[in-house]
């Protein structure tokens, strides 16, 4: 049986990255592959990690082998980590990138297992390049992508952010795979009674971590906008503050909308997400910057009408005026497409498109580019 090694955030860590890669790590198992995931000892220092926790208290995932074994700031676990991983020889090993702060790690990891001579390292990439730029994340970046034999991305932008870094490095790209471990839909009925949320009021629903390149402010000037007024419809912000929330709270105050936004901002645990997306008429991402979004994939599972800007790779998986919006990042276009969705009640003509729109973003998918990319090496021919 071939071996493969994933590199990255798993539990007990929490949050969206850690949640796709023990998916895909268990869509690989399904296909028969000897899987091993090789999370963090220390992922962030708490100084460094602007949220709550890291660390996620429910249950581990079942059926799958997770080993804590990398502490992201000491150079002399990387060395241990990448001894061990090249001298067990993995057919390919599976590195998560996003954000130039791992680069050290991992490049001097990775560079290490590539001694063996046999191993395929592959790195799925969420943002080549961050979204809050700081100075070095292009130096750092291009260090770990020199010892790396070939990138996927979730994003066409972020495909071409690779390929400045480093010429004839195989490349592959797959749209982001539909979360479908979050349980089933609710009656909107149902998922509002539990979160004790008005059952006859429209719910426009802004979820996940909440920082500034995520645009709650524009959805809440958006918000503001008069016509919206004669709908009854409220916004739900379901997620962790990972910014100040002193400039949104200023800005509901402002607008006199504390009575029309609830906000539910501690983290989101992942056997609540039902109750959130179930009970939202519509999901709302208001990006000022983007490449790909695993909300968008929730929003799909679960049948979900969304508004998502035209920045990054979000456009590229949500067809405009069939499944939902596809808006500039400015407050008129925001508001305008709001007021087409209350005005014309279009939720039901949203809904019937997506069943069909939805096929295409299989977990499956995923695993044939990583095989297509693999056998771009020129180590090996087949998997």
């Amino acid at each position: 049986m071939k071996t493969i090694r994933i590199i990255g955030p798993a539990y007990p860590y929490r949050g969206g990255i850690a949640t796709t890669n023990e998916r895909l790590a268990k869509e690989f198992i399904s296909m028969g592959f000897d899987v091993k995931m090789e999370t963090f000892t220390i992922q962030y220092p708490s100084f460094l990690f602007p949220g709550k926790t890291q660390f996620n208290l429910k249950p581990a995932p079942e059926n799958i082998s997770i080993l804590r074994s990398i502490n992201s700031i000491n150079p002399l676990n990387w060395l241990k980590v990448g001894r061990r991983i090249s001298k067990e020889r993995p057919d390919l090993v599976i590195i998560r990138y996003w954000l130039p702060f791992m680069a050290p790690c991992f490049g001097t990891i990775a560079g290490l297992i590539q001694k063996n001579k046999h191993t395929i390292i592959i790195c799925l990439a969420d943002n080549v390049v961050p979204h809050e730029h700081r100075p070095g994340d292009r130096l750092l970046t291009n260090y770990f992508i020199q010892r790396i034999d070939g990138l996927i991305a979730m994003s066409r932008s972020e495909l071409t952010a690779a390929s400045t870094f480093r010429s004839g490095l195989p490349l592959g790209y797959c749209p982001h795979p539909i979360f479908d471990n979050y349980g089933e839909r609710l009656s909107f009925e149902v998922a509002r009674q539990k979160l004790k949320l008005e059952v006859d009021t429209k719910y426009l629903l802004f979820f996940g971590f909440i920082r500034d390149y995520k645009g709650l402010d524009l959805l809440i000037n958006a918000f503001a906008d008069e016509r919206l007024r004669k709908f009854p419809v409220k916004l739900l912000v379901a997620g962790e503050y990972y910014s100040s929330p002193e400039p949104y709270l200023e800005l509901i105050k402002k607008h006199n909308l504390e009575d029309l936004i609830e906000l539910r901002t501690d983290f989101i645990p992942d056997d609540e997400v039902n109750l959130y997306f179930s009970a939202a008429d519509m999901v709302v991402q208001p990006y000022k910057s983007a490449t790909q979004s695993g909300v968008t994939q929730i929003g799909y599972h679960f049948n979900k009408p969304m508004l998502v800007t035209n920045v990054g790779g979000l456009s590229e998986i949500i067809p405009d005026g069939k499944i939902g919006y596809v808006v500039e990042p400015d407050v008129t276009s925001i508001a305008n497409a709001l007021v087409d969705f209350l005005a014309n009640d279009r939720i039901a003509e949203f809904e019937a498109n997506i069943v069909e729109e939805k096929k295409k973003f299989s977990w499956s998918n995923l695993v044939q580019t990583f095989l297509s990319v693999y056998n771009q090496s020129n180590k090996v021919t087949d998997l």
